[in-house]
């Protein structure tokens, strides 16, 4: 079954004095799909900006914008309606070599999953190891489901950590959310990223949107919505990259819509700029995030 959204992404930058803006980078246009097929796209800036479009090297689009006129707001905002037809957990199939852990890549597969199954932040201590081996003990000595080992790391980080939404920039290092035992969508996808990598998994940083099919636009128990939300993809043998929240505890392509995906979670930053004036000038920003049914 498909489900038909519409997103409304508006960013607000606001600046004491008239400041000259750089160039701004966004990542708002999700890419077509099988499950995921775009209908209409918006896109408007205030002041005007001159735009470009390009592919990052992960095959993101990525909207380039240049200024000439100094501002005291910037306003962007962005637009989407999309055919989303989320796959579930149950029906992915896996090769059957690959259904119990562990299980290596086959040989053809190893050179293009490239550095997604390296560890990308020290562990000098191996506490993110340490927490990882919890789900990879069988029962009795047998080997473990793959997928039972992913679903239990999905659904300890979500109660095991706390949520917080952050207002920084950046990202908590998995070391950091660990000794916290908090951290916002993007902290938690980092963790559990680096955790499979622990295991041997191949996997990626996420960045897109949160719904609730039943209760598009507001909460309905989920948590994440009203901003950009992040999660994780696990490649799969015979099912393929694989999305898991672990802010959710969700598994699959329910409730998430995919915008971007990277290696590490500072190359699917949805928006960044600069500009130049007084640094007491930045008032702030404002994001407001709309997601519609229909």
């Amino acid at each position: 079954m498909s489900t038909q959204l519409t997103v409304r992404h508006r960013t607000v930058y606001r600046y004491a004095n008239p400041v000259t803006l750089g160039e701004h980078r966004l990542m708002c246009r999700p890419r077509d799909s099988h499950d995921l097929r775009l209908v209409e796209t918006g896109l408007t800036i205030s002041p005007p900006a001159q735009v470009r479009w390009i592919h990052d090297v992960f095959g993101n689009s990525i909207v380039i914008a240049s200024f000439t006129t100094p501002t005291t707001e910037l306003v962007i905002e962005s637009s989407f309606t999309a055919e989303h037809f989320p796959i579930g957990a149950q029906d992915f199939v896996l090769e059957p070599y690959a259904e119990l852990y562990p299980f290596s890549y086959a040989a053809d597969e190893v050179p293009d999953l490239g550095r997604t199954d390296e560890r990308h932040y020290p562990d000098p201590e191996h506490q993110v190891d340490a927490w990882a081996r919890r789900f990879v003990t069988g029962q009795g000595g047998a080997a473990p489901r793959t997928m039972d080992v992913l679903l239990a790391i999905t659904r300890a980080i979500r109660n095991e950590f706390s949520y917080c939404r952050r207002e920084e920039m950046g990202t908590q290092t998995p070391t950091e959310t660990l000794d916290l035992g908090s951290g916002s969508c993007r902290d938690f996808a980092l963790f559990m990223m680096e955790a499979v990598r622990s295991l041997g998994f191949a996997a990626r940083f996420v960045s897109g949107y949160l719904y609730d099919e039943a209760l598009v636009g507001a909460s309905g128990g989920l948590v994440g919505g009203g901003a950009t939300h992040a999660w994780v993809q696990v490649y799969l043998p015979g099912a393929g990259w694989v999305e898991f929240d672990p802010t959710n505890a969700l598994a699959g392509g329910c409730n998430l819509i995919r915008v971007a995906v990277a290696r590490d979670a500072s190359q699917a930053v949805p928006l960044s700029g600069s500009y130049t004036g007084n640094a007491e000038d930045f008032y702030g920003m404002e994001v407001e995030v709309e997601v519609t049914a229909g």
